[in-house]
């Protein structure tokens, strides 16, 4: 019997470079991307969610095309209680392969060794970021033996991920967004179309979602980018270099 293969299919040799993989899935739908990732890197690949107000396009996408893959889920201890709920819901009902990974000191000793310490500039924020973002989420890779990231960045979100490439490598990671060029429209499509759940704080006006400290409603024409971390910043900072020498992140 004669096998024939889509013509987005390529072989390599070695691990594609970003820009080669790049190339390679900016021509496909969303679908393809990870199945054509699950076919190149296999046990290699994770995904992570934030059960952020996107989560359950990227969630579903996964459990019908790559359900196999694990998914990480960062618990800062600071989520907003609706997140839990939201968290749980897909924990309990969807057929995924969630894993909860928490930061190595929890949010009261961290309370009671540094205080509130996203109320601290820019350094405060950075040490925030390490300890509860990046720390776990480089433990995990590092226990499920991930070096190929599934992420649901899109340009779309803000104005720091307008430029991204669908494949960069991050430290000793490969990140991949397979709906990187989805449009607010084409993802509400998505939603109406599978009938996804929403997180419960979309209907009261949230834009973006985060912890909740540094995540509040905006006011009369802000943008999501305004309502995270009073607007100094967006990103929380897994899509940053770690500075860490032995993080893979």
């Amino acid at each position: 019997m004669k096998t024939t293969h889509s013509p987005a299919e390529k072989s390599f040799k070695a691990d594609p470079k970003p820009e080669e993989l790049s190339a390679l899935l900016e021509p496909l739908k969303a679908h393809e991307r990870i199945l054509q990732l699950k076919e190149i890197y296999r046990s290699r690949l994770v995904a992570s969610s934030s059960f952020g107000l996107q989560a359950s396009v990227m969630l579903h996408l996964i459990s019908k095309h790559a359900p196999e893959i694990p998914i990480i889920f960062v618990d800062t201890g600071y989520c907003f209680p609706e997140t839990y709920q939201f968290a749980h819901s897909f924990i309990e009902d969807w057929e995924l392969d969630i894993r909860v990974f928490n930061p190595a000191i929890t949010a009261a000793r961290q309370k009671a060794l540094y205080g509130n310490l996203w109320e601290q500039g820019e350094e405060g924020n950075k040490k925030y970021a390490l300890l509860n973002k990046v720390e776990p989420m480089n433990r995990a890779l590092s226990e499920i033996g991930g070096d190929v990231w599934l992420s649901g960045l899109r340009r779309s979100q803000s104005s720091t991920r307008v430029e991204r490439a669908f494949a960069e490598k991050q430290k000793a990671t490969m990140k991949v967004y397979p709906i990187l060029d989805w449009a607010d429209a084409q993802l509400e499509a998505y939603y109406q179309e599978h009938d996804l759940p929403r997180h419960p704080l979309e209907e009261q006006g949230f834009l973006t979602m985060g912890d909740w400290h540094s995540t509040r409603k905006p006011n009369a024409g802000e943008t999501a980018e305004d309502t995270r971390f009073g607007g100094t910043k967006y990103e929380c900072g897994l899509h940053q270099d770690s500075g860490q020498i032995d993080y893979q992140i």
